[in-house]
């Protein structure tokens, strides 16, 4: 049986998770010959960073106080006109097969995670502000999902589309 984790031992496991989210993203972003990709991987490391900046500065001032700070602030990521505008470009740019879409696919699963282990702390905490903290966190996550989730759906049916991969 796994021993019930602390405040502290989420906030380390939330940053640790965070900067893998970042070092992905910027690795995929310089790594991409699209374009289109390459804004969107960029936007996602600048989301974990600011992500990262936010979860230290709740470390900090937990392991002082022991209390967490006031989350006021709540985070979306302005999906429509980005998934509006880079999809098209994205499915004209890349291979649905490619590097870039197998990305995609890796950070829904980074994004899953997030969303799960934040979720679970919200679920299980009862102190009122780490509650609402992971559950902004988590609200924050699942935009990025919902983004990527787009993507990889729109990547899905151009490849169907284009190998006729349709029963009628």
């Amino acid at each position: 049986m796994e021993a019930k984790k602390t405040a502290t031992d989420i906030l380390k496991t939330a940053i640790l998770l965070e900067r893998r989210g970042k070092a992905f993203y910027t690795q995929v972003a310089r790594q991409s010959e699209s374009e289109s990709a390459k804004k969107i991987f960029e936007m996602m490391a600048e989301e974990e960073d600011a992500h990262i900046s936010f979860l230290s500065e709740q470390f900090s001032h937990y392991e002082k106080t022991h209390e967490f700070l006031a989350t006021d602030e709540h985070h979306d990521v302005d999906d429509t006109e980005a998934v509006l505008i880079l999809s098209e470009k994205i499915k004209n740019e890349i291979s649905a097969a490619g590097f870039e879409a197998a990305a995609i696919s890796a950070a829904i699963d980074f994004e899953n995670r997030a969303i799960e282990v934040y979720s679970n702390r919200a679920a299980e905490s009862t102190d009122s502000l780490e509650k609402k903290m992971y559950q902004m966190l988590a609200d924050w996550e699942k935009g990025h999902h919902r983004l990527l989730h787009k993507l990889n759906e729109d990547l899905k049916e151009q490849i169907w589309n284009d190998n006729n991969f349709w029963p009628f």
